[in-house]
């Protein structure tokens, strides 16, 4: 049950099957309380009550469907994971604390020793960290190879290898995977394939209609879109998110009543803010082609992109990322970087403010020079989170680091 119009009247699940992305990121998944409040509700609890100890042990047996503990159940997280589900198409949700406690999560319950596992190296840094040493130690192995390679994932998978994980769009050169291509091979591999859709968000794209198992994001991001919280979620059927919410009941890393509230309010203007961001970005790329100062500019939204109509094909938008290049390396880098004004300088992402970040000694510091490389992560390169500010005011401020490079250059 999602919505209705008294604590008597319950729209079902089903006939929200109609209904636009755009109406289900406002209506999907909310939860009304004999109050019959309009805004969703918070409920800041650690624990619920029972009308008698039978009824507690019957909750506590799974007998009877109802709240127990807000580690694993509370009215405002299923609110948030309900809306989700349904903007992505999938049949279940789970919340966690975290985008990387929702990859833990994912890894822990679905992954055991002797496994094997075919990354991306196109990922966030610290994903890349938790494969390589953490799930390491529990006897899971991980190959990390190009996202773009399909050859190379091909030649990656083992008899072994029960997941493929990857970006796409990927952090942060917005590389772009064939999902199609990664699903057949991973079903003739008996492989689940795992998606993280943080940069576009089901808004402008949904994995799990082309063949992806499983979506994660970090609510962080594009979810909350104001910066506010830490969270996470994964998305997919119930036979894989049972067995991540019973990972998330006993190791509990769970997603806070509050959080939730707020990822809940966030994804109600997630549509209008996506395609604010993809304006902006698009504009700001265009843009940043032209200038003398840069190599190379990354955006799949871009005709010179590589994988530009593959992204016209699965995407519904480019979105608000936009990585670029400067040949100078780090000092050019950070010294762009340190001339702008406005736009904040911050590795997060997802925000309606512009941020801007030096990949190589933030989001992707803790990687070797080797796996730097190979992942493309340069001295020179800046990534940009465009955000929804006036595209005038955000190619002056970038052009005050222009400015500096100038001088820089002349002295």
């Amino acid at each position: 049950m999602t919505f209705g119009h008294d604590e008597h009247h319950w729209i079902p699940e089903s006939d929200l099957e109609g209904m636009s992305l755009d109406t289900l990121a406002v209506r999907a998944g909310q939860i009304r309380t004999g109050q019959l409040e309009h805004s969703d509700a918070i409920f800041p609890t650690s624990s619920f009550v029972y009308g008698s100890a039978a009824q507690a042990a019957a909750r506590f047996g799974g007998e009877e469907a109802g709240n127990i503990y807000s580690r694993f159940t509370n009215p405002t997280v299923q609110a948030f994971e309900g809306r989700i589900a349904a903007m992505e198409g999938g049949e279940k949700a789970v919340a966690t604390a975290s985008g990387m406690s929702a990859i833990l999560a994912t890894c822990m319950s679905l992954l055991q020793a002797g496994d094997h596992v075919v990354c991306s190296r196109g990922v966030f840094g610290t994903t890349n960290v938790l494969f390589q040493k953490y799930m390491a130690r529990f006897g899971v192995e991980t190959t990390f190879v190009s996202v773009t390679d399909m050859e190379g994932w091909k030649a990656a998978v083992r008899p072994e290898t029960r997941m493929l994980f990857l970006e796409t769009p990927s952090n942060p050169l917005c590389e772009v995977a064939d999902m199609a291509g990664l699903s057949a091979l991973a079903k003739a591999s008996d492989a689940l394939l795992v998606v993280d859709n943080c940069f576009c968000t089901p808004v402008l794209q949904r994995p799990l209609e082309q063949g992806a198992d499983l979506v994660i994001h970090s609510a962080t991001k594009y979810l909350d879109g104001q910066g506010r919280c830490v969270g996470g979620v994964v998305v997919g059927p119930a036979r894989y998110l049972d067995e991540i919410y019973g990972f998330i009941r006993s190791a509990g890393p769970t997603m806070s009543p509050f959080n939730a509230w707020v990822f809940q309010k966030g994804l109600e203007t997630l549509p209008i803010r996506m395609r604010a961001h993809c304006d902006n970005a698009l504009e700001l790329a265009r843009w940043l082609e032209q200038q003398s100062a840069v190599t190379n500019v990354f955006y799949a939204g871009l005709e010179s992109h590589p994988q530009h109509e593959l992204a016209k094909r699965q995407q519904s938008g480019f979105g608000g990322i936009v990585s670029f290049e400067l040949a100078g390396g780090r000092a050019h880098a950070w010294r762009f970087i340190d001339a702008t004004r406005m736009i904040s300088i911050t590795a997060n992402l997802g925000d309606v403010k512009t941020t801007i970040t030096h990949p190589a000694t933030t989001t992707h510091g803790r990687l070797s020079p080797e796996d730097k490389e190979k992942a493309g992560i340069t001295e020179g390169l800046i990534r940009l989170s465009v955000g929804i500010e006036a595209i005038d005011d955000l190619k002056a401020d970038l052009q005050r680091g222009f400015q500096a490079l100038n001088e820089l250059i002349d002295q």
